[in-house]
């Protein structure tokens, strides 16, 4: 089997990268240049699959559509797993354009190769709990109206309905996964869970001083982002194309997030966090709670770790990542950052 997944350097592409290729996938993976590299999620994977082929990595971009026609002509994939976006909402709200091409015009670019093509390819949709805009206390499903607040949750629901009317219209195996929040340790260190546990790991190893969040109040469901992955998964081995959400069906705020960690760490959360109203955004999703009944009845899909399970994994691994660092801040190989830059 062969898989092509856009996103492939960021949390979720690399946790799916590692999930298919232990199932003797052969992957391919599209990465955006830069004058870095920005491989490091899945380095380890590089080293141990890319001599024998079974991982490929290209360079190209979802703007570019002739590019990602030709690669996806070139490849012949049996699924396609779209999971590149500019994916950061607050970031959505300061590049409203770039945010909404790249969710827009990649996944048409690809739909519109896959209904040209000779053979069968599933493709899967990277949807999100954005896209229903939290405004009130609602359990929601796959039958939920949508109703977005941010350039990044517009954009994700004309991919949603772009990859609906393929599927109704050219017979498209086309799945659209609304996934709820799901984090990690690999989770991109300016998302808020990622910036409560790297920030305890500091404190706790005395290189940092306090952390500065935003709204305390805003509820999220969190789930593990290693059990979202097989969930995805797992919609594309269904017989026939759906909608999926999947969630963990608990909702917890980001205090609740930043008492659990700093808890585990034996520090109180009053000491060291402070609020701004800078880390605000301008039209906030205060509430989401997501309901996959859907997913755990046909698929046999749950989530494996619960809240206070994966803040455990996610603290645990930074307090770990604190210590190397102290240790190279004693021997002056780095300097102290105390706190993120505000951008």
């Amino acid at each position: 089997m062969k898989a092509l997944i856009t996103g492939i350097t960021g949390q979720d592409g690399a946790y799916l990268s590692e999930f298919l290729l232990s199932k003797n996938y052969e992957v391919h993976g599209i990465v955006r240049r830069s004058s870095s590299f920005n491989t490091g999620r899945i380095d380890h994977l590089i080293s141990k699959y890319a001599s024998d082929g079974n991982l490929q990595l290209y360079y190209s971009d979802l703007l570019d559509s002739s590019s990602i026609t030709n690669l996806i002509n070139k490849i012949q994939p049996d699924e396609i797993y779209n999971l590149g976006a500019q994916s950061h909402v607050a970031v959505s709200f300061q590049n409203p354009i770039l945010t909404t091409q790249l969710g827009t015009l990649g996944s048409i670019t690809i739909l519109e190769a896959v209904r040209h093509l000779d053979k069968k390819v599933k493709f899967y949709q990277a949807s999100s709990s954005e896209m229903f805009g939290g405004t009130s206390k609602l359990l929601l499903d796959e039958n939920s109206l949508f109703n977005p607040k941010s350039p990044y949750g517009a954009s994700k629901v004309f991919a949603h309905d772009i990859t609906k009317i393929y599927r109704e219209s050219y017979n498209v195996f086309g799945v659209n996964g609304i996934l709820f929040n799901h984090e990690s340790p690999l989770r991109g260190e300016t998302f808020v869970t990622r910036k409560i546990s790297k920030a305890v790991g500091r404190i706790a190893a005395g290189i940092q001083s306090k952390l500065t969040l935003g709204n305390l109040d805003a509820s999220r469901d969190w789930g593990y982002a290693k059990d979202y992955i097989e969930g995805m998964w797992m919609m594309m081995q269904h017989d026939y194309p759906e909608d999926w959400v999947l969630a963990t069906g608990v909702t917890k705020t980001v205090r609740d997030f930043a008492e659990e960690a700093f808890t585990h760490a034996n520090l109180n959360w009053e000491d060291y966090v402070i609020t701004s109203e800078k880390y605000f955004r301008p039209n906030e999703v205060d509430y989401l709670l997501g309901d996959s009944s859907k997913a755990r009845e046909v698929l046999n899909w749950k989530p494996s770790v619960d809240f206070k399970g994966l803040v455990k994994i996610m603290v645990e691994h930074d307090i770990n990542e604190a210590k190397k660092d102290f240790t190279l801040l004693k021997d002056n190989l780095i300097s102290p950052t105390w706190e993120y830059p505000k951008l």
